[in-house]
């Protein structure tokens, strides 16, 4: 019986080593993602806003809300 327990892998020691493997796949994916976004922008793309309150929706919101116009 006692080399059954040993030979058995307990809950929390699969669900340990699967939290390892997981967090050490998402660290080394980490940096290529990251390298491969910024080479896409050039400089002034980095330097332009992004925020545009075009859209409608916004629009209406700054309205309830009584945000002052441009």
């Amino acid at each position: 019986m006692s080399n059954e327990k040993n030979s058995k892998v307990g809950r929390r020691e699969f669900l340990r080593a699967l939290g390892v493997s997981a967090t050490g796949a998402a660290v080394a994916a980490a940096p290529l993602s990251g390298a491969a976004r910024a080479d896409t922008e050039t400089r002034d793309e980095k330097r332009q806003a992004r925020y545009k309150p075009d859209s409608a929706h916004i629009q209406t919101y700054y309205r309830i809300i009584r945000y002052p116009a441009k």
